[in-house]
This record gives structure tokens, sequence and C-alpha cells, in this order.
């Protein structure tokens, strides 16, 4: 994967099994529980993907519902530092998952939401 590439679609809401539905059937997306997610977390995957490509998270109502892109980049923390240089804003700082992920999700100066992350080595 390549720098600056869209790498990863999610998809926050109150309502997991209505979004899995509508994306499903739109897109021909299927889900399955990720296995790091402790339930509120699904996988999406396209059909004839090599693996997932996103995925639905169970806000439970404790934050607003929302689609966000996130970017692949080779350093999370270079990113995040060039993104509130260049006048976003940091929304979760650099954070690294027990896998090796890192991400952090961000805001444009506009207020739009959207993340960076470094797939685990």
């Amino acid at each position: 994967m390549t720098h600056g590439t869209v790498g990863w679609v999610q998809v926050d809401t109150d309502d997991p099994e209505g979004a899995k539905r509508f994306y499903g059937e739109l897109f021909d997306w299927t889900f399955a529980a990720d296995p790091n997610g402790g339930g509120k977390y699904h996988l999406a995957t396209r059909s004839g993907a090599d693996g997932p490509h996103g995925g639905i998270a169970d806000t439970e109502g404790n934050s607003p519902g929302r689609a966000i892109f996130l970017v692949i980049v080779s350093d999370v923390v270079a990113a995040v530092a060039e993104a509130e240089r260049l006048g976003g804003k940091v929304v979760t700082p650099p954070t690294t998952t027990p896998t090796g992920l890192t991400f952090a999700d961000l805001q444009d100066p506009s207020g739009n939401h959207f993340g960076v992350f470094k797939p685990p080595a």
C-alpha cells in the first residue's frame, strides 16, 4: 500500500445492523465480526476482494453517525504534525493497537473528519 492512498472506510452508527444491510445491498459488501472488536466492530469486504477494506463501528449512541475515510501514511506522527501545521486538528492522537496498527483521527481546517493510519509491519 502506498503513502497517500485511501485505504479504509469506516461507518460509525448506532444501528450497525441497518448499516450492514444498507451498504451490503448497495455495494455488495459482506461483513464479519472483527475478532479484536469486542462485538462492536464488523469488517467490510467487497465482493472478490482479498481482505477487508473498511468497517462498521457500533457507537451505541455515544457519538454521532458518520462515515470517514482513512489514508495510508508512512509515519502517523509526522502526518499528524503536518496536518496541524496546515490548520488541521487532532481528534484522536496517534495510537498503536496490540496488532501494530497505528492510527490517528483528524479534522481538516473546515471541520471534516478523516483519519490516517499505518498498517502493521
